[in-house]
């Protein structure tokens, strides 16, 4: 336990020291920040057509912006994670072999599995601190909505995006610890996720075997439930299964490392 510790300040020192961190954090609240007030806007405007049908035309269906709002956000936020992430795990092994401190880590008293869960308890440590700033977004949106925001649906939601970006996380270490360019790294990430998103969308009316293996295999598939507030077993268990093999896999990958240098 103390070397975990140990390897977690230190990645977390990195990060703090990092100009790669700032400009990841910072382009996503920005980017969050911009989708948001364009996505209000064109509710608002939405809204504005329902009230002038209904004043013409009668009553109207009822319009849930906040519930609406608060589904689409999280939706761009999974999409923003997907192109962010890998750049975040991309130097996390792959820096530590080109600069040549990978044999520091491998020679010293602690184990590769404290090393690989000190990394990625660092990484989602700065994911869930890089989704913190985006709850004053429905602040914002309760202090100005009717109906309210629905505040139960958020602790699924952030739990959905937190679930996804722990798998993101462990498959980008997985390429991380393959190579020592940190582009290889991210570009084999972002590649291996996109497989994964594309392959529900090929196969949408196939009932086949492999066509229901592509569908439960999309990652996208399984993180939409938690955007409507369900807490689906079923995610949370593909989710959790997918980082511990990504996990297993980067560790048998230092594992090889190790061994080839002994």
């Amino acid at each position: 336990m103390k070397g975990l510790y140990a390897i977690y300040r230190k990645e977390m020192g990195h990060y703090l020291v990092s100009p790669v961190a700032y400009v990841v954090v910072g382009v996503f609240l920005f980017l969050s920040a911009y989708f948001f007030n364009r996505l209000l806007i064109s509710l608002f405007q939405r809204v504005i057509q329902v009230e002038m049908a209904t004043a013409q035309f009668g009553e109207a269906p009822p319009f849930d912006v906040p519930m609406t709002a608060t589904r689409q956000f999280f939706d761009i936020a999974s999409t923003l994670l997907l192109f962010l992430t890998p750049m975040l795990t991309m130097g996390l092994y792959s820096e530590e072999r080109k600069r040549g401190t990978m044999e520091l880590l491998m020679t010293s008293p602690v184990t590769d599995t404290a090393i690989v869960l000190g990394k990625f308890f660092a990484s989602m440590t700065l994911l869930a601190i890089m989704l913190l700033p985006t709850l004053v977004y429905f602040v914002f949106m309760y202090l100005h909505s009717d109906p309210a925001v629905p505040w139960l649906i958020l602790p699924c939601a952030y739990l959905g995006v937190l679930l996804l970006g722990g798998m993101l996380v462990s498959l980008g270490s997985f390429f991380s610890s393959l190579t020592e360019s940190q582009l290889i790294a991210a570009v084999l990430s972002f590649g291996a996720v996109l497989v994964l998103w594309v392959a529900d969308f090929s196969t949408p009316d196939d009932t086949g075997v492999v066509a229901a293996a592509l569908r439960y295999l999309s990652v996208f598939r399984h993180y939409d439930p938690f955007t409507r507030g369900v807490l689906d077993t079923s995610g949370v268990t593909f989710y959790v299964s997918s980082i511990v093999l990504w996990v297993f896999l980067t560790i048998r990958s230092l594992d090889s490392i190790r061994w080839r240098r002994a």
